[in-house]
């Protein structure tokens, strides 16, 4: 088989794409991205639809070498690049939102400069078939990707080309992907369910992402929240970002591997546009929350829509990078020759 071989799998990379939409009402979760807008980033570069599955690196990038003839490829994340190391030996560094085109041979590194969640995609897409309609990998039910597991050493991960033809490589000016200083949330479902200073305590004060953080949740050290009527409900549907409080009085934020149904009380919602900022924080990230109503929470969604819309037609051409013999070979760098000695 020829595709992309993990050479060093890195620590928790995973075939990820938009995620497993519809079976919520089945027990099945979602999974997906933690961070979509980066995702679709990495797509949008490589010429991909915004869906298509990705590897998602985190805290430590995979290495894969190219079996198949050639493949383009772009990473994306607020601290990402790829460091690519050509057949011949020669290194190149590719910052984020860049396509590079690799040849057989080569060997392309997942550069990662903080906890922020990446996303390598590559032009066409892996050749992985969906399960349940998604090529998402769910750990905990060992479903999608590369057999419903983290990749490992060895793993040869099929293509949908052969090869990528050359062309122009493509850049976007690097989005804003800084995490808001107060991450939006709507209160409730269950906010009765605390005291009133245990809301104001909520929004007025800060937590910290603890070493108990992974797709499935961040668990929050910081202030406690008192109960005011216990901390048991008849389970009911855990929605993305959903905050819920258990007997330890300490806030779990739900991300994308998030259980489907849950009988703890939720204080509140991180807001959909500000819940992939949640892939982009570790262990030790400092958050803070802000209460908003419902219509600002919509609003802000349709911004964030807006402003990914705005990135194709800021898509450009790449100035061939110096160490790219190949491609500057093709271009035509002299216009002529004189000979010296007709000059005066």
């Amino acid at each position: 088989m020829t595709g992309l071989r993990v050479a060093i799998a890195g620590l928790g990379t995973t075939v990820q794409d938009l995620g497993r939409i519809g079976h919520q009402r089945s027990g099945v979760s979602v999974s997906g991205a933690l961070d979509p807008v980066s995702l679709r980033g990495a797509n949008l570069v490589v010429g991909n639809p915004d869906g298509t599955a990705a590897l998602e690196a985190l805290y430590q990038g995979p290495t894969l070498e190219v079996s198949a003839e050639s493949v383009r490829v772009a990473i994306a994340g607020a601290a990402a690049s790829l460091e690519v190391r050509r057949a011949g030996g020669r290194a190149q560094s590719i910052p984020a939102f860049r396509s590079v085109w690799l040849a057989q041979g080569d060997a392309v590194r997942v550069v990662l400069a903080g906890p922020a969640a990446a996303y390598l995609a590559v032009e066409g897409g892996f050749a992985i078939e969906p399960v349940l309609g998604s090529a998402a990998t769910f750990l905990r039910a060992r479903l999608g990707g590369v057999e419903g597991r983290q990749l490992v050493a060895g793993d040869v991960l099929p293509l949908r080309r052969a090869q990528a033809e050359r062309r122009d490589e493509r850049v976007l000016a690097m989005p804003d992907l800084r995490v808001p200083s107060r991450l939006r949330v709507v209160l409730g479902p269950q906010d009765d369910y605390f005291t009133p200073a245990a809301i104001e305590t909520f929004l007025g004060g800060t937590y910290t992402v603890s070493r108990a953080a992974d797709r499935m949740g961040l668990r929050l050290d910081g202030p406690e929240l008192a109960h005011a009527k216990g901390f048991n409900i008849v389970s009911d549907g855990i929605a993305p970002g959903s905050i819920q409080v258990p007997g330890t009085r300490l806030p779990i934020v739900l991300l994308a591997d998030r259980q489907t149904t849950g009988g703890y009380p939720k204080i509140a919602t991180v807001i959909s546009a500000d819940l992939p900022a949640l892939g982009r924080v570790g262990p030790g990230t400092t958050l803070a929350f802000a209460a908003v109503s419902v219509e600002t929470a919509q609003a802000a969604r349709r911004k964030l829509e807006d402003e990914v819309a705005a990135w194709r037609p800021r898509l450009a051409a790449a100035k061939p990078d110096s160490s790219d013999e190949q491609k500057l070979y093709e271009l035509n760098l002299v216009s002529g020759v004189i000979d010296p000695t007709e000059l005066d």
